[in-house]
């Protein structure tokens, strides 16, 4: 192995697994309530609030898809899998933060977009040699599956934001207007 390829390698390593314990840490905000999260109760009353029924099986659902695929990012293992169902979650995400634009500072899409955008460039590419898909002889990490994942993601997060707007559209009182400003 060449020097340019080991950096490559170690780049590409270092990248996945932080990729994978950023998403782990968000999902575990869903699931566990930690690192300031509001847990599944109170994610799930967020999920409601934004529109998507029910809210305690879009809380775990989220959750899971951050913090599971999250952490098979991490591992290295199912890697088309695991980046397909993270880019989804993010890109489900990215789509409830589109009104305030792009920067996360303003509350935009900029950090769940780039999440995902990460997450599914490792669906396309592989984990790499230091990994579980590897160890395995790629058992769970076919170039088929990258196919097949890369082009699940975009129709599951139309999907969500269909079943999201058709929600808030079944709805008398938009979320929003529930209460007064400056209550």
């Amino acid at each position: 192995m060449t020097h340019s390829s080991s950096a490559a390698v170690a780049a590409k390593t270092i990248l996945r697994i932080g990729l994978g314990a950023v998403l782990v840490a968000h999902g575990s905000q869903k699931l566990f309530g930690l690192f300031g999260g509001g847990g599944v109760e109170g994610t799930a009353q967020a999920m409601h609030g934004m529109g998507f029924r029910p809210g305690k099986q879009h809380a775990v659902l989220a959750g899971l898809g951050e913090a599971g695929a999250g952490a098979a990012l991490a591992l290295g293992i199912g890697t088309p899998l695991a980046g397909a169902g993270a880019a989804t979650t993010m890109g489900v995400a990215s789509s409830i933060h589109v009104p305030n634009g792009f920067f996360n500072s303003d509350g935009g899409l900029e950090f769940p977009a780039f999440l995902g955008f990460a997450a599914s460039m490792f669906a396309l590419g592989g984990a790499g040699p230091v990994s579980i898909d590897h160890a395995t002889g790629h058992v769970f990490d076919r170039p088929w599956m990258r196919g097949l994942a890369l082009a699940a993601i975009p129709v599951a997060i139309g999907v969500e934001v269909y079943r999201r707007r058709k929600a808030l559209a079944a709805d008398p009182v938009p979320p929003a207007e529930t209460e007064p400003a400056g209550s």
